[in-house]
């Protein structure tokens, strides 16, 4: 990421443990038949760790490096490894504009929540390309919030919606950005591009809504986190949101 970018979910507490519940196995399903063992990883935005330990299990004896912008969340991935005895991933901080990597060192590229976060996704797509080795497939994934499912609704809670998705915006992302994902790596030069699309609907309307609710709290959008703590408390009600998944290969 820029320095002239600010990654909305923060790294709270909060933010991290939403983070650490993913795994390639839950979030990156699509991306599963292309990780074997042997394979090299990359895995772009990797945040606390949590996936690229998952995709270090799979590919062993291969290994996996995860890069992330904040030093924190490479902290946290590292001491995962480590509580975890896992011996073939290493992490490290670095800029998804300018990865410190050669050219073509890398079997695999993964990112999954990253691209939506960044001004330029065009540009990172681009750096990915060029440290994957010819042959080797990339997998993207990104959320569209053009394709909510809420309930109960409410116009209170649609203000709430927009007001984040304008602070997105505002710190330079993309809400609609899983819609973009082809078209960013088709123009990187990526051929045999793949998209699909899933919903994910949380099973705990009161972590989203907390989760939610402190980014916006942290914004100064009091009301809006106001609206969105008490809509997650109501009976049956349901979040999903949909994730647009992207695959290709470097020709």
């Amino acid at each position: 990421m820029a320095t002239s970018e600010s990654y909305t979910p923060g790294h709270s507490q909060n933010a991290t443990d939403f983070m650490l519940k993913r795994s390639v196995q839950t979030h990156g399903q699509f991306f599963l038949p292309y990780l074997s063992p042997g394979v090299s990883v990359l895995d772009c935005g990797c945040g606390p760790g949590s996936m690229s330990l998952s995709i270090a299990s799979l590919v062993a004896p291969g290994n996996v490096v995860g890069v992330d912008f904040g030093a924190s969340q490479i902290e946290s991935a590292m001491s995962a490894a480590i509580q975890a005895g896992v011996q073939n991933a290493a992490f490290r901080t670095a800029d998804v504009y300018a990865l410190p990597f050669e050219n073509a060192t890398f079997d695999r590229v993964f990112s999954h929540a990253l691209l939506e976060h960044l001004s330029d996704p065009q540009r990172a797509v681009g750096e990915m390309f060029r440290v994957l080795k010819p042959g080797g497939y990339i997998g993207v994934c990104s959320p569209d919030w053009g394709g909510f499912v809420l309930s109960p609704p409410s116009a209170a809670l649609t203000q709430a919606i927009d007001a984040y998705t304008t602070l997105q915006t505002r710190n330079g992302g993309d809400v609609y950005a899983g819609r973009k994902l082809g078209v960013h790596l088709q123009t990187a030069g990526f051929d045999d591009v793949q998209m699909a699309a899933r919903y994910e609907c949380y099973p705990s309307l009161a972590f989203i809504g907390e989760y939610l609710a402190l980014q916006l709290e942290g914004a100064g959008e009091v009301t809006s986190a106001t609206t969105l703590r008490e809509w997650s408390h109501a009976e049956g009600g349901m979040f999903a949101q949909c994730w647009v998944s992207c695959t290709a290969r470097k020709g």
